[in-house]
């Protein structure tokens, strides 16, 4: 390879490592031709997979930041799976392509800038798709939201507990809570008698009042 096309493959692994969500590194010895394309359409849209080589990748991870994490990797036949979609999908590709197919090594690689060993990525494997995790967050984030609209619309009735309490307890301290004031008692019903004779003496002194009446009782004296 000429020195103006290793320049030009170097920058092309630099930018894959800096602008890919993550990439592993797998040895594939053994394996085919037909094999490798079964494995890139196992990837589908989630990754690429490209064989490089190691001398090559070196210097292109160490002008990437990434010499520390994947430098120890680079030995033996070399592939790497640029992870470019959903990175949980991609390590199942890889998973399952290495189960089916125990030439192809999982050797370890980076999640965004971060180390992990092939465990690690067995483990991300095993998590759920990226759209089954957001609508689990999703339905809890609206059963939050429920619950907490619930709460505002207690506050109301909440604060006028609150403040009967208060008022009650304030009562108290003052000497206790007021009685109910008990309406006057009013006089005892006149019997149905005295009720006669009463109406009775009114009609007398109103008549007594009346001219006709003085006048009566002028003629009387004079007699």
């Amino acid at each position: 390879m000429a020195n103006a096309e290793k320049v030009a493959a170097v920058a092309e692994l630099t930018e894959r490592f800096r602008g890919s969500s993550g990439a592993v590194l797998t040895e594939y010895r053994g394996l085919t031709v037909a094999q490798l394309a079964e494995l890139r359409r196992s990837l589908g849209d989630h990754a690429t997979f490209a064989v490089v080589k190691n001398t090559l990748t070196k210097i292109a991870v160490n002008e990437a930041g990434l010499g520390d994490e994947l430098s120890s990797l680079l030995s033996g036949p070399s592939a790497i799976a640029f992870v470019d979609g959903d990175v949980v999908e991609a390590a199942k590709g890889l998973r399952d392509f290495a189960k089916a197919n125990p030439l192809l090594v999982i050797k370890g690689g980076v999640l965004d800038g971060k180390a992990m060993s092939p465990s690690e990525i067995t483990k991300l494997a095993d998590l759920e798709p990226r759209e089954v995790l957001l609508a689990k967050l999703a339905g809890a984030m609206k059963a939050s939201l429920a619950g907490a609209a619930a709460t505002f619309n207690a506050l109301p009735v909440q604060m006028a507990q609150l403040a009967e309490a208060l008022r009650a307890k304030r009562a108290e301290a003052e000497g206790g809570a007021p009685e109910a004031s008990a309406p006057e008692a009013s006089a005892p019903e006149a019997s149905a008698p005295e009720a006669a004779e009463a109406a009775a003496a009114e009609a007398s002194a109103a008549e007594a009042g009346t001219p006709d009446a003085q006048a009566a009782a002028g003629d009387g004296d004079e007699g």
